[in-house]
């Protein structure tokens, strides 16, 4: 069995016993619509540039805020990781925020910069931006302090350390960070649609269970996993590219 085989067959497998379990009765399709009406209804709402639309929305938040979040936690992680003052400086507040659910933040936030898109990106952004921070300054702290010894008696400098020795010995685990980020980003955004947006997949799906379209809701539900899948394996991909000896 080829590799793509075996990472799709037993997803295959549960849509085939759905349709077969819907078609005869074993489940209501009233509540459990078969597949194939819910892989029309995608067609039908791609041909009338719904679903596009809704799922740009989705994914210009995703990304923008995970983007966001990425960059200013790595920051802040190797600042923490390398400087014993930054971290005994931050890591309280880090930890508070990270315990604090992200939706009980969002009138806050929504006081503060309004209760558009900002709101939204701010709080996707701070998802990624904790896991990104604690993963990071774990790294670092975790390392082999011997690699700084090393590079330290053939005269590295202190900027050279944190380029060469502490961010490439923490990457394997940055990389786990930001597949957690990313997954972390898209719960955020789809609970944020569901509860304040006007479009995206979130509010889709809400929109979908308060009229009974239980073909869309469907389609809304599976195309946030699909979108899952697919940031967690593009973050492999890169991780392969970027990190070649953790494979080794």
């Amino acid at each position: 069995m080829n590799r793509r085989l075996q990472s799709v067959w037993l997803f295959g497998l549960v849509l085939v016993i759905w349709e077969v379990a819907s078609r005869t009765g074993l489940l209501d399709p009233l509540f459990f619509p078969p597949p194939t009406r819910v892989f029309a209804e995608g067609r039908r709402l791609i041909s009338t540039g719904e679903l596009p639309s809704q799922l740009g929305a989705t994914l210009r938040r995703v990304l923008g805020g995970f983007a966001l979040g990425a960059v200013a936690g790595l920051a802040v992680g190797i600042a923490m990781g390398c400087v014993a003052v930054v971290r005994k400086t931050l890591e309280p507040f880090v930890s508070a925020l990270y315990t604090t659910p992200k939706m009980s933040l969002l009138p806050m936030v929504m006081l503060l910069f309004g209760v558009g898109d900002r709101s939204r990106l701010l709080l996707i952004a701070a998802a990624s931006f904790l896991i990104l921070v604690m993963q990071a300054s774990d790294a670092i702290r975790g390392m082999n302090r011997s690699y700084v010894e090393v590079a330290r008696n053939y005269g590295a400098t202190r900027w050279m350390l944190v380029r060469k020795v502490y961010v490439m010995a923490a990457l394997p685990q940055v990389f786990t960070g930001l597949r957690l980020a990313v997954g972390r980003a898209l719960i955020v955004t789809i609970s944020l649609e569901i509860i304040s947006a006007q479009d995206g997949l979130g509010s889709m799906i809400w929109m979908s269970w308060q009229t009974f379209a239980t073909e869309k809701l469907y389609l809304g539900v599976i195309l946030t996993g699909v979108l899952g899948a697919l940031c967690h394996s593009s973050l492999k991909r890169l991780e392969v590219m970027a990190v070649p000896w953790k494979s080794r």
